[in-house]
Formats: C-alpha cells, structure tokens, sequence
C-alpha cells in the first residue's frame, strides 16, 4: 500500500524524532569542543562636520557611509599594525603572528568585527576571544586606533569619539551552542525524512 509522504513520516515520527535527536546531540559535542569566544562591544561615535543648509538625515547618511567603509578597514594589515602598537594594551598575539599572512588576515577579520548601527552615526565594534580580558583589550585598543588614526581613511572632515568602553559578554557566544543545537536537531530530521521517503521510494518503485 501506497502512503502519502506526510502520512507516512507521521507514522514514522519516533524514528524521526531519533535522528534529530542524534544530531543534535553530535552536533552540541561538536560545539563543545571547539574553543568557547566572550565577545566585548565598544561603541564609536562617527561626526561629519555640518555644512551649511544640510539637513540632519543628510548628515546621519553620510556617517553611516564613513562607518561602513571604517567597517572594511578595521580588517586591514595597515589597521591591525595601528590596533597593536597602541598603548596602554597588553595584547596576546602569539597565535596570530605564527600563521602566514593569508592567515592571520583572515584570522584577525574574525577576531575583531565592525558594524553600523542602522540609522545612526554609531561604529560598533566587537573582538571575540576566548579569554574575556583579551576581548576587552582588543575591543578597547580597535576604538582607540579608531579615533587616534581614523582619520587617515576617511580625511578631515570626519571625527570620531568613544562613547561607550568595551563591555564583555557574561558567558561565551561563540560557537553558539543553541543555534548549532537546534541546526542539528533540523539535520536530524531531514535527514531522517529523506531516508523514509527513499526507502518507501525504493519499495514501491
């Protein structure tokens, strides 16, 4: 006899609900052991300089342009070599510096991350690592090297002020454990879905 696919998968469901919870259960060890990241926020604040005549959304457009092109920037070699030579740090980069230069480029861009906070003139800055101290750090000295050198990318029109410190995350947010939990319990279940499906597939074909 013939079942409809979501006729059958309903009276396949323990099987299903099995898989699902294999995969999530693979999928949270996983997760687990790969290093735990704090993340720490800081807060830049982007000013242009108001002509006369410019309305205020002309003026929040043109920073939010500023931010975003800052935003690119803090993933440079130029700016890393900026973030490291500030001082008043104590900046671990022992892991960084042993990898090749592709690497750390690419390594560094994951470790500090730049964003606009739509409909404002706010950078936000985060810096993942998995000691809360050093994201602190890192968060702190990229927001330093912000507003010290941001100039030299975006000219003299612009300025730029801190206007919130680093602040770390109570637990690690990197992996995330609920979402890669919940991505594995998905898998699971198409998986488990498929399988049921091809098998009806292969007896009835």
């Amino acid at each position: 006899m013939h079942h409809h696919p979501m006729r059958l998968l309903l009276k396949r469901k323990n099987f299903l609900f099995l898989m699902g919870a294999l995969f999530m259960v693979i999928s949270l060890l996983v997760t687990i052991v790969l290093p735990l990241e704090y993340r720490a926020d800081a807060d830049v604040l982007i000013i242009s300089k108001t002509r006369y005549g410019v309305d205020p959304y002309t003026v929040i457009k043109s920073a939010e342009r500023v931010g975003e092109n800052l935003a690119q920037i803090t993933a440079t070699d130029d700016f890393y070599a900026k973030v490291i030579d500030q001082p008043g740090y104590s900046l671990d980069t022992l892991e960084l510096d042993a990898l090749s230069a592709r690497e750390k480029r690419k390594a560094w861009g994951k470790m500090v991350q730049s964003s606009v906070v739509f409909g404002t003139g706010v950078l936000r800055v985060s810096a993942y690592n998995t000691d809360k101290n050093q994201a602190i750090a890192f968060a702190g000295a990229t927001v330093d090297a912000l507003v010290s050198k941001g100039w030299e990318y975006v000219g003299g029109d612009v300025t730029m002020k801190i206007v919130n410190r680093p602040v770390v995350t109570k637990w690690p947010v990197r992996p995330n454990i609920v979402v890669n939990g919940l991505f594995g319990l998905f898998a699971g279940l198409l998986f488990g879905a498929v399988l049921v499906l091809q098998k009806q597939k292969r007896h009835f074909g």
